[in-house]
């Protein structure tokens, strides 16, 4: 019992310091958009490149991180990717030019894309199964209250100054810090930990990508994390330079993105264990589809305040829900391998911008806000052809199909039926 509560306390604390550094996160980076445009003077489809660099490095080098912390820990690369991060905040704050701005931007999106696939798969190492979706519900509230709170932060110091960039890197070295310190009291069946196979990182990335249903994951994933990974990157861009006072507006945006989360997401966390992963999934994407286009004839705070109030409650069905299909598929073995394969579903962070940045550049919010309705439209058919797909045949041993049905989690038990 003691040992329980050890491990709920330590999932506790990888859930507070998830939300404490996504304060330092959306103080800072939520206007990085903003100050591209205002203080380089660059134009919307640059901004979306130079924003989608980083990710798309981060979705390759996300997969063998996650792979590694299955041999090396996921406490070790959580702790140097925190570093990286912390170092990275302070090089944008006292960044001088365009190039030396971007090339801390860029270390600061890997280190994101990094950070969320190993600190899943930690949270379920450590987490019991019938609790996962309730932490997971848990973590990604905390992350939108930081998104809630932060903006508002930033907007109050004034918008990616530097004083918040370097507070912003304080706060993720002392993250690293507490992490290191603390031992994770992890808790491994007998049978499962000897019976482990010794396989290579590279063999363990392969075995995940070979999966039919995680590939079905990964494409959905892709355009669900175009849709809203970076929605900031395309959105402030779209309210600066086509609505009346369209920077405030963002702000209280931005804002109103977070509070609904904070406020829906217990009920959507209900919602996700009646109705299953999946089916809140698809209800999710067709929320994100309506939001997509109340942005699009939205001209005012209220009309737009509104579709993000729709766009939100699609992200915290779509979210959890995703986490629980992967995590469904995956392992005591594999489960950093098929988190860190799932998260270059986060190449959809360059995808997002850069094709919403060309389509606003050259169609205006129509063309933007279209293409990306039709993409939440499509990830859902892309799930729901994931989860009919059986799990390969070459790699039985290392997914849990081969294992008894408790093993695969009563949030996806009967889905394959």
């Amino acid at each position: 019992m003691d040992h329980e509560k050890q491990r709920l306390n330590y999932v506790l604390f990888l859930v507070a310091g998830a939300g404490l550094v996504n304060v330092a996160r959306a103080m800072t980076l939520s206007f990085l958009a903003i100050k591209l445009q205002q203080s380089f003077g660059l134009g919307p489809a640059m901004i979306g490149v130079l924003l989608g660099i980083g990710p798309l490095v981060g979705a390759v080098a996300a997969p063998l991180a996650g792979s590694l912390s299955d041999k090396v820990g996921r406490k070790t690369v959580l702790t140097l990717t925190l570093l990286s991060m912390a170092l990275a905040m302070v090089g944008m704050g006292i960044a001088e030019t365009v190039l030396a701005f971007c090339l801390a931007q860029i270390v600061a999106a890997v280190a994101i894309a990094i950070n969320e696939p190993v600190s899943r798969a930690l949270m379920s190492d450590v987490c019991p199964e019938p609790m996962r979706l309730k932490y997971f519900s848990w973590r990604y509230t905390a992350i939108n209250f930081g998104f809630a709170v932060g903006p508002l932060i930033g907007i109050a110091a004034g918008a990616a100054s530097t004083t918040l960039f370097i507070v912003s890197g304080i706060v993720y070295a002392l993250f690293a810090l507490a992490l290191h310190l603390l031992k994770v009291p992890l808790h491994r069946p007998a049978a499962v930990t000897i019976g482990a196979p010794k396989i290579s990182v590279l063999q363990s990335i392969r075995t995940a990508i070979r999966d039919p249903r995680l590939a079905f994951f990964v494409g959905g994933g892709t355009l669900l994390v175009a849709v809203h990974g970076q929605w900031s990157a395309t959105l402030a861009p779209y309210l600066a330079g086509n609505i009346a006072g369209g920077v405030e507006i963002f702000a209280y945006i931005v804002s109103i993105n977070g509070v609904v989360v904070l406020l829906g997401n217990p009920f959507a966390r209900r919602f996700i264990e009646r109705a299953g992963a999946l089916n809140a999934l698809v209800i999710g994407c067709l929320l994100f589809l309506a939001g997509e286009l109340g942005f699009l004839a939205s001209g005012g705070l209220w009309g737009l305040a509104i579709s993000m109030a729709v766009f939100t409650i699609g992200e915290i069905l779509v979210v959890p829900s995703e986490y629980m299909l992967v995590d469904g598929i995956a392992n005591d073995h594999n489960r950093g391998s098929y988190f860190g394969a799932h998260s270059f579903s986060t190449v959809g962070n360059f995808i997002g911008p850069t094709l919403g940045g060309l389509m606003l550049g050259a169609f205006g919010g129509p063309g933007m806000f279209l293409l990306f309705a039709a993409f939440a439209a499509a990830s859902a058919i892309l799930f729901a052809i994931g989860t009919r797909m059986p799990p390969p045949r070459a790699s039985a041993a290392l997914t849990p199909a081969t294992a008894s049905g408790d093993m695969a989690g009563p949030h996806l038990r009967g889905l394959y039926a």
